[in-house]
């Protein structure tokens, strides 16, 4: 359900609070598993100061870049990326992107209470790995961001 900014104060006493959380910097949010358009890293310039000054480390499934973000966001970018090296064909590439992206959201808690980051996720692994698996090396991931 979406209501919008300003209707979030009328909002407060209607049933439908509980679908209404605050996050841990106190802003209102509609869920604690969402992932919005306004946390997926765009913009070229973002990107490539991703690329050039952010630290990095390697798992076997993620290479992960990540920087301390200079804007004043309240929340961390994430961008998801699946080499047309490894993978030829844009359904497996997809297919990769929707899982990554779903571990993501599922596990994002892990680091709320950090400062805000842009992080890239960068899928290696020459093989298509099940959701699980690939849950289980992002969940190593943020826990290493912490």
């Amino acid at each position: 359900m979406y209501l919008p900014e300003e209707g979030l104060k009328a909002v407060k006493d209607s049933p439908y609070r509980t679908n209404f959380i605050k996050n841990s910097l106190g802003q209102m949010c509609q869920s604690r598993y969402s992932f919005s358009k306004k946390e997926r890293l765009s913009g070229k310039k973002k990107i490539e100061e991703l690329f050039k000054i952010g630290s990095f480390f390697y798992l076997p499934t993620f290479q992960v870049r990540y920087f301390r973000s200079k804007d004043e966001v309240n929340y961390h970018e994430v961008l998801i990326s699946v080499p047309k090296k490894n993978f030829k064909r844009a359904v497996d590439r997809n297919l990769l992107k929707r899982r990554i992206r779903e571990a993501y959201r599922l596990n994002k808690y892990r680091i709320e209470n950090i400062k805000p980051l842009s992080i890239g996720f960068v899928y290696i692994s020459k093989q298509i790995l099940t959701f699980q698996e690939i849950q289980d090396q992002l969940v190593l991931c943020l826990q290493r961001l912490k």
